[in-house]
């Protein structure tokens, strides 16, 4: 029921409507922010709407739930098809939000690639998916205690697994409940210093994989294949990275060269920095708070 708008001259669009009425969506793509939109304008629109491939993330599923406690009618929550019956009016409500999966698996990569204990707080186990069973194909030991994370230190290093026919494993993104793509670059630069080889596809984007030029710079065995592949072969720790002047290209990326400068031999430079910056909250000074030494220059 509502009228779109697009202005070219000023690339901004706009969507009006004096009132919403349900109807029957089928998304292109699972997508976060479309399903989460949707979801928004249908609790208060007249009758049922339906999405069908939904995205289901936990973050998508909280967004639901917190909706059904204001006084939204919601089904199908945690699957790829949301029904959503119209209601008059919203009310109030207290909700917590889900930490976030992507900080949680950054750490464990952090505390793998240098060789340090840590324990993450409140990690909302349930709500991992299959981050911690990944990260234990790349050999990570994740200890669960409560609804804590702790990764003790890997003196000893930590070693690929292989498939039962001995072939290389492969790790690779999918929809939720599949491996996020925005943990892929974690895993890949993790894997620099393991035992073993492990295959990173990256099926869900295009370029997320060019960053890789910069860790060869620092020394790191990575062939990539093609743009959506990238073969690394692991140093096992008996040869440390190289510490560089590198750039940020992308929040990802950016951490997990951040990642690997810390457990470089010497003083690296990342520069672009804002980028980090827009997925993790005050990064220097949490990192500063268990031990690494890091400085953010102004320019």
């Amino acid at each position: 029921g509502a009228k779109f708008r697009y202005n070219r001259e000023d690339h901004f669009y706009g969507v009006e409507a004096k009132e919403l009425k349900g109807a029957f969506m089928l998304l292109d793509e699972a997508s976060v922010t479309g399903t989460a939109n949707i979801v928004m304008a249908s609790v208060l629109a007249k009758g049922v709407t339906t999405i069908y491939n939904a995205a289901c993330e936990p973050y998508l599923q909280q967004l639901c739930k917190m909706l059904n406690r204001m006084g939204a009618k919601i089904s199908g929550i945690g699957s790829n098809m949301l029904i959503i019956e119209g209601v008059d009016q919203l009310g109030g409500t207290e909700h917590t939000m889900l930490p976030d999966m992507i900080e949680i698996g950054s750490w464990i990569g952090l505390a793998a690639m240098t060789t340090s204990e840590l324990t993450i707080k409140k990690v909302s186990w349930d709500d991992l998916g299959q981050i911690p069973n990944v990260f234990a194909k790349l050999g990570i030991t994740i200890e669960r205690d409560g609804d804590d994370i702790h990764i003790p230190a890997h003196t000893e290093g930590y070693e690929i697994q292989s498939y039962i026919d001995g072939s290389i494993m492969t790790i690779s993104d999918a929809p939720w409940p599949g491996f996020t793509p925005d943990l892929l670059s974690i895993c890949l630069v993790v894997a620099t210093q393991a035992r073993g080889s492990v295959l990173i596809h990256q099926k869900m984007f295009e370029s997320r994989l060019f960053f890789v030029d910069k860790l060869i710079d620092m020394g790191a065995k990575i062939i990539l294949c093609d743009p959506h592949r990238a073969t690394i072969i692991g140093h096992d720790f008996k040869s440390s990275l190289k510490a560089t002047t590198m750039t940020s290209p992308d929040i990802r990326a950016g951490v997990s060269l951040l990642i690997a400068a810390l457990s470089a031999k010497g003083t690296s430079i990342i520069h672009n920095i804002e980028q980090i910056d827009r997925g993790y909250e005050r990064i220097d000074e949490r990192l500063r708070a268990i031990g690494a030494r890091i400085e953010r220059i102004d320019p």
